[in-house]
């Protein structure tokens, strides 16, 4: 049965078009992942199924009856006073009216016996809505969701003193617990650890609605998604099937579509050649009749339906690097020991990075991960040694890319940190795709993958041989994230880096270090490999 479905859907914003005749449906139960570039129209899609927005034309139907719920991507503010588990508890309102009207009921009930027939059959009535709501198994969903989000600690606390991150994990408890027919998601892995992604995964595996989620994590999709729609264009392909499927199936079609495209040429080719020979014949003989042929096909190529060349080629980042080398050890971590405030983060911890290492840092959230890349860099004291090969190259990518001075153009930004002449700056930015006019844009406009490109264009001109990454895919879409990992893996330098992108860990790490209970424990392999040797 289709849950709900967009059939020929036209949106502009403006004089932009975002959505171009799109057309897919949802069937009852699927797990759909939507992915594209970013300002690709997932969003848009999302709010036009949910009503805040209405397309330019086109029809979208949703079975009647299906209830739906959107977890929104900016977390609104609550009125005051509003704690964690009142938000919660907003997930349960009709059952919480129909416990209400059960307790009224039954005092009515004590203070007037005599009309105990009537309440009694409005109290039946009640109590048989109260169970078809669930509300016997209220507390224990609303139990299993706490501790799946690991909320306890916040229940008591007031909604809009929390971080934006914290609104949002909130935000997303309540969607779930409300249990709609179709649940809307965007962005849903964005601030959960890797513990609590692995049980939301198994979550979403088991949900007996219809799901649909906007997400860069890929392996998150990969996890969780029956059906995977890729916007591009303005339009979409649906795969039944996750991510990487989808990726696949669309890389064959679109080798079908090339080898296409390659005989239609040829057969362009031939027709032309043909018109020429009919024309020189025609002219030799001086006969009508090879100037007619030529004529009538001149008519069918014009007639002829042109096939666009499919672009096989995906776009790659010049990361190539001349540096010098480091020498084999390149950092050395001994008897470190680092805390914030109160809170004791490392004891007694120890690392080796050598030449051509890609470390990944990982550890639940608050154990100190951007804190030990910070005492790396110098910027947070710490007990015991931290020891850079002399020959090192330093090169930092924060999680919050900021520029020296925020109201220069991405030209003059580079510029500012790399000494060349205007022509020269331009040529270099465009192999990171600043083309054009785009180079005269503010790096405060720019998006968080725009920030990533041109810091890691900045860096690299500068010969570095060990990158220092903190979140280095956070904000940037599934094709940054891929041009980056293909990038970073032709890097013949040092890497050190944090991530919560399992996809992206397991493709570049070669090692992963450990951070949990104060101590820093170092696993030689990849992320994969990691997590078969945990559930052996």
């Amino acid at each position: 049965m289709t849950e709900f479905s967009l059939n020929h859907i036209y949106k502009n914003f403006g004089f932009k078009p975002i959505l171009k005749d799109l057309s897919f449906e949802i069937m009852s139960g699927e797990r759909a992942a939507l992915v594209g570039r970013n300002g690709t129209g997932k969003s848009t899609i999302l709010k036009l199924l949910s009503g805040l927005e209405t397309p330019d034309s086109g029809e979208i139907s949703i079975r009647r009856g299906a209830g739906l719920t959107m977890l929104e991507q900016i977390p609104r503010l609550r009125p005051l006073g509003f704690t964690v588990r009142d938000v919660l508890l907003e997930s349960f309102s009709d059952i919480l009216e129909t416990d209400a009207l059960l307790r009224a009921l039954e005092a009515q009930m004590a203070e007037a016996p005599e009309d105990w027939e009537r309440l009694t059959a409005l109290y039946d009535e009640a109590q048989s809505r109260y169970t078809s709501l669930g509300g016997y198994d209220m507390e224990a969903r609303m139990q299993k969701i706490v501790q799946g989000f690991r909320l306890n600690d916040l229940l008591d606390q007031q909604y809009n003193v929390l971080s934006g991150g914290q609104k949002t994990v909130v935000n997303l408890a309540a969607c779930v617990l409300k249990e709609p027919d179709i649940l809307l998601l965007d962005e849903p892995t964005n601030h959960l650890d890797m513990e609590t992604l692995e049980w939301f995964e198994q979550f979403l595996s088991r949900y007996r609605g219809t799901v649909l989620i906007v997400s860069h994590d890929r392996w998150f999709l990969d996890r969780v998604a029956t059906r995977t729609v890729i916007l591009e264009g303005g339009t979409c392909q649906s795969f039944s099937g996750n991510y990487s499927f989808a990726v696949k199936e669309q890389e064959r079609l679109m080798l079908i579509e090339f080898e296409q495209y390659k005989n239609q040429q040829k057969k362009i080719d031939a027709m032309r050649a043909a018109i020429k020979r009919y024309r020189e014949w025609g002219a030799q003989a001086d006969n009508e009749k090879f100037f007619r042929k030529a004529k009538t096909l001149e008519l069918r190529l014009e007639k002829m339906e042109l096939l666009d060349r499919p672009q096989l080629e995906k776009p790659k980042l010049p990361i190539a690097f001349s540096g010098a080398r480091t020498g084999h050890d390149v950092l050395k971590l001994e008897q470190l020991s680092l805390s914030f405030g109160e809170n004791r983060l490392l004891e007694n911890a120890s690392l080796l990075v050598e030449e051509k290492d890609r470390i990944c840092l990982m550890g639940g959230n608050g154990t100190g991960k951007t804190s030990l890349l910070r005492a790396v860099l110098g910027d947070v004291p710490v007990s015991g040694r931290i020891v850079f090969n002399p020959g090192v190259q330093l090169g930092y990518i924060p999680q919050e890319i900021r520029f020296p001075v925020e109201s220069d153009t991405v030209l003059e930004a580079f510029r500012r940190e790399c000494v060349s002449n205007e022509g020269e700056a331009r040529s270099i930015l465009a192999r990171y795709f600043f083309f054009g006019s785009s180079v005269f844009k503010s790096v405060s406009s720019l998006s968080g993958g725009e920030k990533v490109l041109l810091k890691l264009c900045i860096l690299l001109q500068n010969q570095v041989n060990l990158l220092i990454l903190d979140e280095p895919t956070n904000h940037i879409d599934i094709e940054t994230r891929e041009m980056l990992e293909e990038a970073l893996l032709e890097f013949s330098g040092t890497l050190l880096f944090v991530s919560h992108d399992r996809f992206f860990i397991d493709k570049i790490a070669t090692k992963l270090a450990l951070l949990q209970n104060r101590r820093l424990d170092v696993f030689d392999g990849t992320y994969n490999r990691y997590m078969e040797f945990q559930n052996k």
